[in-house]
């Protein structure tokens, strides 16, 4: 079971199932550039409307972010702890697995590797779409969604060495694309009167209702900062490089959502942002003039082509990984001569293309949401009780600010499962019910006899 091994001997070992023997391996700077893909989405250009208008302060929303922000770093120690421990892709299937139970770790792996990125993937090829129409106007928008969702898996099934290529490529485009719409931004002619200091009434909505309920929008915007755990098994050096990764990348976004954030206001009148979906559009329009929305459009098109990437590239790894453990998926295991798991990513392309062709991701993404933060929860609470039950195990890398920053990822996260739970029972709930069917199925497959159950049971 997960205790068969443990210590010095687990650690050592270089030939974990998922990591590339003599293949090619992700780079330092690779792995971060997913980090950075897969946390940039639309949620920075559309959140701030509803921000504002209920707290018309600019320190106030700038703390909001940083704090989001700040809140993304308490996670990303933790699972660089989990990930120097543990190096081997999947995400919260390994993890869990190792600090709890395999069945605990199935039942991430089952969220994760049948919806939990398959729905995203079709959000923002949805949101693609959207934004490609505004560029060419006549093009249908479910063609534009499935086709850039078919070229990116194209990419990624010619291999690691090419979707390296690609995604820091295409990664590297979208920062520089932000970092020119951000100078351009603070060198409008005409900047609204904002003021980012300070105010006496400035604390009072930083303690109000509007605040926190803001936090749990902010840090989905933040979700992704885990990205480079779900390809532990094919990066260099991954007890050094993982929490570096994970690391780099949530402070490069951390300073660009911040610095997105006070252009809108900066460019933007407050009266015109508030309430309004298209928050960069709208601060577009200021700095560029009448071209500002495709503008606009065009720089949200070129960095969701990075976000997909990075997600057709590591959803399909817990599929893999699973696979590996359990005979009756070994066919998700196998990969192609350069590394690439050809079955798992058909199968995630696969059912990215019917939630967009039926628009049933919209749906799905409700309901994933609290099965999603329920296994972070428990990822996290999972470094403290290692801490405890298993002090003995090497660990290359030691959270930062450990208990403060782990109990501080969990008392938001906490907070995050009781507002879907009250405000969202029937999607919490179905959230519940996905979790449970995961757990017959491993059911099914313990009483079968899968070795696959039992882990890490093997050498």
């Amino acid at each position: 079971m997960v205790a068969a091994e443990t210590g010095s001997v687990a650690l050592a070992r270089e030939d974990w199932p998922g990591r590339l023997a003599g293949g090619p391996e992700v780079t330092l700077v690779v792995a971060t550039a997913i980090v950075v893909a897969d946390m940039i989405g639309v949620g920075v250009f559309t959140s701030l409307g509803f921000q504002v208008k209920d707290m018309p302060s600019g320190f106030a929303i700038l703390m909001l972010w940083s704090t989001g922000g700040l809140v993304a770093l308490c996670g990303v120690f933790c699972y660089g702890e989990l990930g120097a421990m543990f190096p081997r892709s999947s995400g919260e299937y390994n993890f869990l697995s190792r600090a709890y139970h395999p069945a605990f770790g199935f039942l991430a792996g089952f969220v994760s590797a049948t919806i939990g990125f398959a729905a995203p993937v079709a959000l923002a090829a949805m949101a693609f779409a959207e934004y490609g129409t505004a560029i060419v106007p006549d093009a249908p928008p479910i063609a534009l969604g499935i086709g850039v969702v078919w070229l990116v898996s194209i990419v990624q099934l010619t291999g690691v060495r090419h979707s390296s290529r690609f995604q820091l490529v295409a990664t590297a485009l979208k920062v520089v694309l932000i970092a020119a719409f951000l100078v351009a931004g603070f060198l409008v002619e005409r900047p609204q009167p904002i003021s980012f200091a300070p105010q006496a009434a400035d604390f009072a909505h930083i303690a109000s209702a509007p605040f926190a309920i803001g936090l749990v929008f902010v840090m989905y915007s933040f979700s992704g900062w885990n990205a480079a755990t779900y390809i532990i098994g094919e990066m260099r050096a991954p007890q050094q490089s993982l929490p570096r990764a994970l690391l780099s990348g949530t402070l490069i976004v951390l300073v660009l959502y911040v610095a997105l954030n006070a252009v809108f206001l900066w460019t933007a009148p407050l009266d015109r942002l508030a309430g309004q979906l298209q928050v960069a559009s709208v601060a577009g329009s200021y700095i560029f003039g009448e071209l500002g929305g495709r503008i606009v459009a065009a720089m949200i098109c070129i960095g969701l082509v990075s976000s997909i990437s990075a997600m057709m590239w590591i959803g399909p790894r817990v599929m893999m990984t699973m696979g590996e453990d359990m005979p009756a998926i070994r066919l998700f295991a196998r990969k192609s001569s350069n590394g690439a798991p050809v079955y798992a990513i058909l199968f995630q392309l696969a059912v990215a293309t019917v939630m967009l062709l039926t628009r049933s991701f919209e749906a799905v993404l409700d309901f994933i949401q609290f099965a999603l933060l329920f296994c972070s929860f428990f990822t996290v609470l999972g470094v403290i009780k290692l801490r405890i039950t298993r002090p003995d195990l090497p660990r290359p890398y030691r959270a930062f600010g450990y208990p403060i920053t782990p109990l501080v990822f969990l008392i938001v996260t906490a907070f995050m499962m009781y507002y879907l739970v009250t405000e969202r029972p029937l999607q919490a709930l179905l959230g519940m019910l996905i979790m449970a069917s995961g757990l017959i199925i491993y059911a099914v497959f313990h009483k079968r006899g899968d070795p696959g159950t039992a882990i890490a049971a093997r050498e």
